[in-house]
């Protein structure tokens, strides 16, 4: 089982870059505890050395959506900045989310499910009476398209074939648009408080847990230990 987040500065300066790459740091340090695997996919790094501006994170295990759960919000850092040292801001935020597979479907024509038809339009009496016509529909996605160019079903049925194929990679390309149009909404889209966690002090070390957060975590927990017990 996978679980795919995104981490992301948004918008944010060169801090809230730094507290990304922390962030991850953190996930990946804390991944063992509840037996799951973090895998980067793919990362932007920041203007800055060891600053990193938006990442994508692959969580594997059973335990992966209980663990991308208790980071998945805003996250807080308390520090004064190491790039600014006379800016006046101590609080700094990112934002932590879901990155929802898109569906994608590769082509194989054993998916696909042919429907001799008779041909309408122009072409006399062959028309009316030979099934030249071939419809085929691409079970997976429900595509379907029909192709009557020809008198020989045998080349209907390729032309039909060549047209659902680019149907469907059309659909896979719609899908993957709006799976980056999604990302990026929310890799602009930090909220600024409600921290579902909060870190202090430039070490990144000492965290300051709210009540929320600690209840979350203890539930998250306790549900493991009936999982296990159940399982055993």
């Amino acid at each position: 089982m996978d679980k795919i987040i995104g981490v992301t500065a948004g918008r944010g300066p060169e801090e809230c870059s730094w507290v990304v790459a922390q962030v991850i740091k953190k996930i990946i340090q804390e991944a063992p505890t509840f037996d799951v695997e973090v895998q980067v996919l793919d990362r932007q790094e920041g203007s800055i050395n060891g600053t990193v501006i938006s990442a994508s994170l692959k969580i594997s295990g059973e335990n992966c959506m209980a663990f991308s759960a208790l980071w998945t919000g805003t996250i807080q850092w308390i520090g004064k900045s190491d790039f600014r040292k006379s800016h006046k801001r101590k609080n700094w935020f990112i934002e932590v989310f879901e990155i929802k597979p898109s569906a994608s479907w590769i082509f194989d024509v054993k998916d696909i499910r042919y429907q001799a038809m008779r041909s309408s339009g122009a072409g006399g009496q062959h028309v009316n009476k030979v099934s030249s016509a071939v419809r085929a529909t691409h079970m997976p996605t429900g595509v379907s398209v029909v192709a009557m160019d020809s008198r020989s079903q045998h080349q209907n049925k390729k032309i039909a074939t060549e047209r659902l194929q680019t149907k469907v990679n059309e659909l896979n390309l719609l899908h993957w648009k709006e799976n980056e149009k999604y990302k990026w909404f929310n890799q602009i889209q930090v909220e600024r408080g409600n921290a579902i966690r909060t870190f202090v002090g430039t070490d990144f070390k000492s965290e300051k847990v709210d009540k929320s957060y600690k209840v979350k975590r203890q539930a998250e927990k306790q549900r493991f230990r009936q999982e296990m017990k159940i399982e055993k």
